[in-house]
């Protein structure tokens, strides 16, 4: 890949943008900005001009850093956009050899099955089970001998409107979004490691307003949550009990942060409207305060593993990141209310960078864009562009156009006798409904035919 890469992590607290360049066979990042986020609340634009200055300023903070300006981005998109639900999709291989045209046959027909609401858009669809024949649990169909092919997979959709206002904001920014990628899926693929995927893991990237929850297991997603919950909620709490700005509840936070053990230590404090005056309170106030936060945070995130219904597929336990995770003490808390499942505290992996501060777990979601953007995802995926990108592959061929998503493939000589009929009956059906029935089994048949 010769190309510079661009990211924007779209965050409730902060609007991150990193450019990475191919330097000697290898990605280095070459600029980085850092803005802070307006116009956003809890990973939604609520304000798409104030969203745009703050995507504006990261942007040409990183291009004035790289020397170069490229133009269209990967963007992460927050878990409090998306919804998501698993299908199933089976197609005949009429030259028993399977190829690339058939996996994407195959997820194409699982993406026609599932029950999308009209309003939603496509953002992933991620293949975690094929099964060859009788075979089950097949990590990668392509080459084998088959008349057969099974694909479980998850998709995940986002609201149309809120599609096009994150669009709107980028592109007011002066950049094009290049791909969308859901963010904890983007902190999936910075902090996991080859043996935790095949193993099963729950990550959980805690923010600054969100904590968004992915499970991964063998080659893909196979469940996503969101918690409208961060560290910025705890500021919030220390300005409340302590009568104190939220600048200084921050400070509070950063400085004496520990969930270990409450200390007996006083400290001198401003009164929130008279900072002038100060007064003292107890660490072991701070603590308290502190500790009920992320206790009741993370029993909601215990209580969304229980849900998924995967908490016995999750060998390798629960990976925290993000900034939240610097608390001191979060893993022993967590190791506890997480019925004592092995939990790590993850940074990203590490990309050749002028800039030491992307080790942080803050910036894991950051990370896994750039690394998206260079070609590390799920072994197969139908993106939010609707193209099916593969291992060592960018996108399912070199022309610009477009899979549709909804509309299985016919490449057979009978290609456009067909599409003629399937036309003929879509406009017979909207003077007549009562052909629907008719309607749905051809397109069925059609779906597993070819």
């Amino acid at each position: 890949m010769s190309k510079a890469i661009l990211a924007l992590d779209i965050g409730s607290t902060k609007v991150c943008a990193a450019i990475a360049q191919p330097k000697d066979e290898e990605l280095v990042v070459t600029g980085i900005g850092i803005a802070k986020a307006q116009g956003l609340k809890k990973g939604i634009i609520t304000n798409i001009d104030l969203a745009a200055k703050a995507i504006k300023q990261a942007y040409e903070d990183a291009n004035r850093i790289a020397g170069t300006s490229p133009k269209k981005a990967v963007v992460a998109l927050s878990g409090a956009y998306v919804k998501s639900t698993n299908s199933n999709g089976i197609v005949n291989i009429p030259n028993k050899e399977i190829s690339i045209d058939e996996i994407n046959r195959v997820m194409q027909t699982a993406l026609y099955n599932a029950n999308i609401p009209h309003e939603y858009e496509v953002v992933h669809v991620l293949p975690y089970k094929f099964k060859v024949d009788d075979q089950d649990f097949i990590e990668d169909p392509l080459g084998m001998n088959a008349s057969r092919l099974e694909v479980d997979a998850h998709i995940i959709t986002a609201p149309k409107s809120s599609l096009f206002n994150l669009n709107k904001a980028v592109k007011q920014a002066g950049i094009e979004i290049e791909n969308i990628v859901l963010s904890g899926y983007a902190s999936a693929i910075a902090v996991l490691n080859e043996d935790e995927k095949e193993l099963g893991a729950c990550v959980i990237d805690m923010g600054g307003s969100t904590c968004n929850l992915v499970i991964y297991s063998g080659n893909s997603i196979v469940y996503n949550d969101f918690l409208a919950v961060g560290s910025m909620h705890i500021t919030n709490d220390l300005s409340m009990a302590l009568h104190t700005p939220l600048s200084t509840a921050e400070e509070i936070k950063v400085y004496y942060g520990d969930l270990k053990e409450p200390k007996s230590d006083y400290i001198e404090i401003p009164v929130i409207g008279d900072e002038e005056n100060t007064h003292q309170v107890s660490l072991e106030i701070v603590y308290n305060v502190i500790h009920a936060r992320v206790e009741e945070t993370l029993m909601i995130l215990a209580q969304s593993i229980e849900k998924s219904g995967l908490k016995d597929q999750l060998g390798a336990g629960v990976i925290l990141t993000g900034g939240m995770t610097k608390l001191e003490g979060l893993r022993e808390l967590s190791s506890a209310i997480f019925d004592h499942m092995p939990v790590r505290i993850a940074k990203p992996k590490k990309i050749p960078s002028l800039h030491e501060s992307l080790e942080d777990p803050a910036f894991s979601t950051l990370i896994g864009l750039i690394c998206y953007g260079n070609g590390e995802f799920t072994l197969y995926e139908i993106d939010s562009n609707k193209r099916l990108r593969y291992k060592n592959e960018r996108s399912f061929s070199d022309s610009e156009e477009k899979i549709e998503a909804f509309e299985p493939i016919a490449s057979h000589d009978k290609e456009d006798e067909i599409l003629e009929e399937l036309t003929n009956m879509q406009n017979f059906e909207e003077q007549n409904s009562s052909v629907k029935g008719k309607l749905s089994k051809f397109m069925r048949w059609l779906t597993q035919l070819f």
